[in-house]
């Protein structure tokens, strides 16, 4: 049977952390910013966990089950 491959647009946009959970980047900080406060901005810059209901569809993307 063939190699399972990894999506690869799912490897770009997560990592694994070294407890198994998954970190992702914040939407809506790529563009049309001059009107969003510099508060939201500054909280969209940290990464943070995928949510726990979407955690199996994310790990199968990166073959970890």
């Amino acid at each position: 049977m063939p190699k399972m491959k990894t999506n690869a647009s799912a490897k770009k946009r997560f990592k694994v952390t070294g407890t198994g959970k998954i970190k992702r980047k914040h939407a809506f900080k790529s563009h049309i910013l001059t009107k969003k406060s510099k508060k939201r901005k500054r909280a969209l810059t940290k990464a943070t966990l995928v949510h726990q209901s979407d955690m199996d569809n994310v790990k199968q993307l990166l073959n970890l089950k």
